[in-house]
């Protein structure tokens, strides 16, 4: 008798990774794809079977550690959020060149809207660009399903393959049907060719060439593909073409069946004679995907005829944010559903650091330090912390991406600004941040760095961070003088202390660092928690 399960998106893909024979999961957290491997670290057949589920330092170690246990044979799964992707373009456009041994999947979750990332990048351009197959699910049970296909077609086609969601695929739940028997995993092998592996110009070419010659075949799956499928509809005045969840919004505005013809798309390169089709029989054609307009872009240098495109370029969908059932609506012509004003009384709940944080008292102390200073700059990061844009205490300048904290400092600091401040975590310190910080050293730049330690990954829901308890020791690695690396607890009783050596180290021409460490109040009430019940 088949199972159920009711899954998150993301429980979906961890659960369909493990019953694929997964050996390994890969991945540094970041919403809205920190699920997965929290998933895989608690269940029972891979603790069972010994899955490696640690937490990476960043994405590009785990995209290199993937491609490690495939050249042996094994079947890796590496998870990211989109801006994730950027970290690991290297290791990951690469892997298209050397191919795999061992089956990889590359899930990456994409953030239309920006809930909680700085950009809406489309992670189906990487796939693209790094000319490897790209699967996108429509519902949780083909999330779970692909997962096996997706590693089967890794190895069948020794390519690496990227699977992408967005946040409402990943965060919502449904009903999914589970295989009876998990499938065993790879075992060991010795197959992985040096000449692939060797990127070597003289290799490289070789394998430029081959991965070239192989997108006819993936194009020529997709078309084939049960993912990509042709609906007939009588109405042939316009065609639709929705990808991975859009396809559920266009289902959702016909409840009694879609009188137009849809192409469905889930995998990835475009089914060019597919999409030909609808251009063929249909006099206009809607594209509606969630995210960047990826295949209405590509329309163009694939139709024959004078089909009208239309879609987020021309205006009939949101040429941003994400899309929603009642947007899909419009976009038909049909109306939407009946909506009520948010309640007058309801006060607006922006985003603040949790009472009790260690951060709180950083930007106090800093605030108030800084008072003294004329044009003060300081440069923040990615993390809980980056709340200390908001108020009460307007604190930093700038948050672009993760680790640029210390960078830009030195850069302002290259251009003559003078106090400049980077604010750091703790695990983004670790994960970007210490190669800034070496430049900093090496050239004795004029800045202060505060690693504001909350001894966990809080932003997104208290992961081990990889350098706990290393800081120091790393930053005496680094090059960086014990007379300029200071440990402070951040606590209003040790305000005084904390200004008095924020000040010091401002007015100390050179790198500084200072390590203010308290943990995340809400890991540490976690802690209480857990103690209490074993006692």
């Amino acid at each position: 008798m088949a199972r159920k399960r009711l899954l998150l998106g993301d429980e979906a893909i961890a659960l369909g990774a493990l019953h694929a024979g997964l050996s390994g999961v890969y991945a540094y957290p970041g919403t809205p794809s920190t699920e997965i491997t929290e998933f895989i670290q608690a269940d029972p057949l891979a603790k069972e079977r010994k899955v490696h589920s640690r937490w990476c330092t960043n994405e590009k170690t785990a995209m290199e550690a993937a491609l490690g246990m495939s050249f042996m044979g094994k079947r890796a799964l590496v998870c990211m959020k989109h801006v994730g992707l950027n970290v690991c373009a290297d290791p990951f456009v690469n892997s298209g060149i050397t191919g795999v041994n061992g089956g990889v999947v590359v899930l990456v979750a994409d953030d239309p809207s920006m809930h909680s990332s700085q950009d809406e990048q489309d992670s189906r351009f990487y796939g693209k660009f790094a000319m490897i197959p790209t699967f996108e699910p429509s519902s949780q049970q083909e999330a779970y399903d692909m997962m096996a296909v997706a590693f089967d077609y890794s190895e069948q086609q020794k390519l690496p393959v990227l699977m992408r969601v967005v946040t409402r695929m990943a965060h919502s739940r449904a009903a999914v049907t589970i295989a009876d028997e998990p499938r065993e995993e790879n075992e060991l092998n010795y197959n992985a060719e040096a000449s692939h592996w060797v990127l070597l110009p003289a290799n490289a070419r070789k394998r430029n060439v081959a991965l070239t010659s192989q997108q006819a075949q993936l194009e020529t799956d997709a078309c084939n593909s049960e993912y990509n499928r042709y609906v007939e509809g009588t109405d042939k005045s316009m065609g639709i073409i929705a990808s991975g969840i859009a396809f559920n919004y266009v289902n959702e505005c016909f409840p009694q069946g879609c009188p137009y013809p849809i192409l469905k798309i889930s995998q990835y390169p475009l089914p060019k004679s597919l999409v030909r089709r609808m251009c063929d029989e249909c006099e206009s054609v809607l594209v509606v995907e969630d995210g960047q307009p990826f295949i209405e872009d590509m329309l163009r240098g694939v139709m024959d005829g004078n089909t009208v495109v239309k879609g987020r370029l021309t205006g009939e969908l949101p040429r941003t944010g994400e899309l929603t059932p009642d947007v899909v609506k419009a976009a038909l012509g049909l109306p939407s559903d009946e909506t009520y004003d948010p309640c007058p009384d309801v006060v607006p709940r922006p985003p603040a650091l949790c009472q009790g944080c260690g951060h709180r008292d950083v930007y106090t102390a800093l605030n108030k330090v800084l008072l003294d200073y004329e044009n003060p700059r300081v440069f923040g990061d990615i993390g809980c912390y980056t709340l200390g844009f908001l108020p009460p205490f307007h604190a930093i300048h700038s948050c672009v991406d993760m680790g640029a904290s210390i960078t830009m400092a030195k850069g302002a600091a290259d251009a003559g600004q003078w106090p400049a401040v980077a604010v750091i975590g703790d695990s983004t310190f670790t994960h970007s941040g210490m190669t800034g910080l070496l430049d900093a050293i090496n050239e004795n730049a004029n800045i202060t760095v505060i690693i504001s330690d909350n001894l966990t990954t809080g932003m997104t829901g208290g992961q081990d961070s990889a350098g706990t308890n290393k800081f120091e020791a790393i930053c005496r690695g680094l090059g960086l003088s014990d007379d300029h690396l200071h440990v402070v607890v951040p606590l209003p009783k040790n305000m005084e202390e904390i200004t008095r050596i924020i000040k010091q180290e401002i007015e100390y021409n050179g790198t500084s660092v200072i390590i203010p460490r308290r943990e995340c109040i809400q890991t540490f009430q976690r802690h209480l928690k857990q103690k209490k019940n074993k006692q």
